[in-house]
């Protein structure tokens, strides 16, 4: 009885992680393939094109601070929904159970840390008279 209960488990565990990796890698690989011909032809014009490419340095890094704290976003909900399934098949074990409220705090905090560093960076660049892009 007990091993049929680890084998649902354990099924159940590889189900979650594989639908929630297809969930995630669906929409990037088919949403994104569909634009990637159009994309190219816009390579080698001026300024600033489709594909991430700007004209001055401002943009660049506003571009790749907006790509780190979209990880870190992916970052952390992965670690939530990793300690969620965590405490929910916990089945009562104390070990199980804290290490995934652990995991939780652990995220919660990085991610205001991050979003905070974030609002330090926006207030400092703003004050110098500059924009953050929006786009």
């Amino acid at each position: 009885m007990k091993f049929l209960l680890r084998l649902k488990i354990k099924a159940l565990k590889i189900v979650a992680v594989l639908s929630f990796l297809l969930m995630i890698l669906f929409p990037v690989v088919f949403v994104n393939a569909a634009g990637v011909v159009d994309n190219l032809k816009n390579v080698g014009g001026k300024g600033e094109t489709d594909i991430g490419l700007q004209s001055n340095l401002g943009d660049t890094l506003g571009t790749v601070i907006k790509g780190i704290l979209a990880l870190v976003g992916m970052i952390f909900l992965i670690l939530m929904v990793y300690a969620g399934i965590l405490w929910m098949t916990a089945g009562g074990t104390e070990e199980k159970s804290e290490s995934a409220q652990k995991i939780i705090t652990m995220a919660v905090i990085g991610l205001v840390v991050v979003m905070a560093a974030y609002a330090i960076t926006a207030f400092v660049t703003i004050s110098m008279g500059s924009t953050l892009p929006t786009k």
